[in-house]
């Protein structure tokens, strides 16, 4: 009978191999399949020692599940094995994956025209180039001269010019 412990165990330690290799190979759920197979076969094997030990398998089971899966997604891919086995993320710039950003730094210090009030942001034309901006000082009329003071990303920050 003792065997048999000794197979519920391992068949834990199968469960918990498993639940490690669903998160890195993509199965359909079959291995997830697999690994609760695992487990109700090791919780069989308890129940049949005696009622005692299975309810204590069943509290093994439930620690354990959680802890093989924190352990899998965070700890994992800190590892050397799981640097090697996980892809890292692209290194990007802020503002990268907006196509206008570069054109938009060209707009420091341009001059424009309100087209409709600014509360803070509203729309602004720059020789016939719309653009949506934020005003510095918060309310702006419609028909106010600005000047573009800052770029950040894709905000354009304008100052209102007075004309004299």
């Amino acid at each position: 009978m003792d065997w048999w412990l000794l197979f519920a165990v391992f068949l834990y330690f199968a469960c918990a191999a498993l639940i490690v290799a669903e998160v890195f190979v993509p199965s359909g759920g079959l291995i997830s399949i697999m690994a609760i197979i695992c487990l109700a076969g090791g919780v069989a094997i308890f129940f049949r020692q005696s009622t005692a030990m299975g309810w204590v398998g069943i509290a093994v089971a439930v620690v354990m599940i959680p802890s093989v899966l924190v352990g899998a997604y965070k700890i994992l891919p800190k590892t050397k094995f799981g640097q090697r086995v996980t892809l890292a993320p692209p290194k990007r710039d802020q503002g990268d994956a907006i196509p206008d950003t570069e054109e938009l730094k060209k707009m420091l210090g341009k001059m424009g025209m309100v087209i409709s009030t600014m509360r803070p942001v509203g729309m602004c034309d720059f020789s016939g180039r719309r653009l949506e901006c934020v005003a510095e000082a918060g309310f702006v009329e419609k028909g106010k001269q600005v000047k573009v003071i800052r770029v950040e990303s894709t905000q354009l920050t304008v100052r209102v010019v007075e004309t004299g």
